[in-house]
C-alpha cells in the first residue's frame, strides 16, 4: 500500500514537471523580448553616441532641440506610466470598468505623445534637418523613431486588450495580459529617460 502511495506521488511530481503553465511561459517569453530590445536600444544609443558629432557642417542638437517640448513629451509619457499603474491596481480589484478607463487614458496620452514627437520630426525635416542631411541626423531619427514606433506598437496592443476586456472581462488570460503591457509601458517609460538624458539634455550642453 504504501509503494502504491509512493509511486503515485512520484507519478504525480513527475507530471508536475512534465507540463509548465502557459502564462508562465508566455511570461518568459516575453521577458526574453524584453532583454532583445534592451540590447537592440543598447546598439542604437551606442551608434548614436559615436555619431553625435557628426554634423557634416548641418545643424547639431543644440540647433535643433526645442526642451520645452521634450519636456512635455516627458510629462506625457511619464503620467501615462503612472496611469497605467492604476490600470493594473483597478484589474487586482476586479474592477472592469476602471480598468478599462485607466487604460483609456494611458492610451490617450501615449497617442499624445507619439503625436508631439511626429511634430518634432515633421518641423526638423522642414527645416532641412532630415534623416540624411548627416550622420547625426540618421543616428538621431533611427533611435527617437524606432522608440516611438515601439510606443506606437504598445497602442494598438493596448486597444487590442480593451476589447477583449469589453468582451471577455477580467481573466486569467486577461490578467496576465494586462500585467505585460503595464511591465512594457514601464519598460518604454526607461528607455525614454535615458533618451532624454543623452540625446537631448546632453545635445542642449
Amino acid at each position: 500500500m504504501a509503494q502504491s502511495v509512493a509511486h503515485k506521488g512520484n507519478h504525480s511530481a513527475d507530471h508536475d514537471h512534465g507540463h509548465h503553465d502557459p502564462n508562465e511561459l508566455k511570461v518568459l517569453g516575453f521577458w526574453f523580448f524584453l532583454i532583445s530590445d534592451v540590447i537592440l536600444f543598447s546598439v542604437l544609443f551606442a551608434t548614436f553616441i559615436v555619431l553625435r558629432h557628426n554634423t557634416a557642417g548641418g545643424p547639431d542638437g543644440k540647433e535643433l532641440f526645442e526642451l520645452p517640448g521634450v519636456i512635455w513629451e516627458t510629462f506625457i509619457l511619464l503620467t501615462s506610466s503612472f496611469t497605467s499603474g492604476l490600470a493594473t491596481l483597478a484589474m487586482n480589484r476586479g474592477n472592469k470598468k476602471q480598468l478599462i478607463g485607466w487604460l483609456i487614458v494611458t492610451a490617450i496620452l501615449g497617442a499624445s505623445f507619439v503625436g508631439l514627437e511626429v511634430s518634432e520630426f515633421v518641423k526638423m525635416v522642414n527645416e532641412g534637418a532630415g534623416f540624411s542631411r548627416s550622420a547625426f541626423l540618421s543616428a538621431f531619427f533611427t533611435l527617437v523613431g524606432t522608440h516611438g514606433i515601439h510606443v506606437s506598437v504598445g497602442l494598438c496592443w493596448m486597444i487590442a486588450l480593451m476589447i477583449q476586456l469589453g468582451k471577455r472581462g477580467i481573466t486569467e488570460t486577461t490578467k496576465g495580459k494586462v500585467t505585460l503591457i503595464s511591465l512594457y509601458w514601464h519598460f518604454l517609460d526607461v528607455i525614454w529617460i535615458f533618451l532624454l538624458t543623452i540625446v537631448y539634455l546632453m545635445g542642449v550642453m
